[in-house]
């Protein structure tokens, strides 16, 4: 994942059904009219990836998943590994969301060891950080942020193709967002543990900025220095406003 072209991820969360496939059908028929100068991918529910990626076949769009189990396979009832997505055509997973941490109580440990799994079963990891309300208030976001990038990212990243999401909890679904210069502030700390964490070498490496992206503020936001992409939740589930941001970028 190359700092110089942006990455506009969509993370559907748990929506969608086959019958939503149309939405990407949309996407495909508008990024073959007008290509956009970022990469773009969509990660759905796992139902879906398998039927997402013939969908997407031969276009610009590339498909990941939600998140995966660090094990690569075992007892573990209603789990996705690493492997299976990546056997479902998968190229790159979500690790590490704010409602994996916050939800399911996901340590970095955790998401260390998922991001792992991901490598070694071929794809990209996006590793998901950031601070919830009470820590931004407390002045401590850029303090939590880079503690969660120096415990998140195995050091098998280094040389590797991933990339990293900065979520303000606070923001996602609330229709709050940061100013520009506090999202500047933390992607600049999280550029700066990333390097003292995996080395210069991944000074390229994107940041996407994740917090209650929309098409009418995806252009400022994107254009804030260390910003290297979006990665979406609702806006990205009609084409039609996943497409307002891709523009943007």
């Amino acid at each position: 994942m190359k700092q110089s072209v942006k990455l506009i991820a969509g993370n559907w969360k748990m929506n969608g059904l086959g019958a939503s496939l149309g939405e990407v059908e949309a996407l495909r028929t508008a990024l073959d009219v007008d290509a956009p100068a970022c990469r773009v991918a969509l990660c759905p529910p796992s139902t879906l990836v398998e039927r997402m990626v013939r969908a997407a076949a031969g276009s610009r769009i590339e498909i990941g998943g939600q998140d995966c189990r660090a094990e690569a396979n075992g007892a573990f009832t209603g789990d996705v590994s690493a492997a299976m997505l990546m056997d479902a055509g998968a190229t790159l997973v979500i690790v590490g969301h704010s409602e994996r941490r916050q939800g399911y109580g996901e340590s970095d440990l955790l998401v260390s060891a998922k991001a792992e799994a991901a490598l070694s079963a071929g794809m990209a990891p996006i590793v998901c950080i950031g601070e919830t309300l009470d820590q931004r208030e407390a002045g401590l976001a850029v303090e939590v942020v880079r503690s969660q990038v120096m415990a998140s990212l195995p050091l098998v990243l280094a040389g590797r193709d991933f990339a990293v999401a900065y979520e303000p909890v606070w923001a996602i679904g609330t229709g709050l967002t940061p100013t520009l210069e506090q999202i500047e502030e933390v992607h600049r700390a999280v550029r700066a543990a990333m390097i003292e964490r995996l080395g210069l070498g991944i000074a390229a490496t994107p940041i996407l900025y994740g917090g209650s992206g929309k098409p009418d503020n995806a252009t400022e936001i994107l254009a804030v220095p260390e910003v290297g992409g979006a990665l979406v939740g609702g806006a990205s589930l009609k084409a039609a406003d996943f497409l307002g941001i891709i523009r943007g970028a």
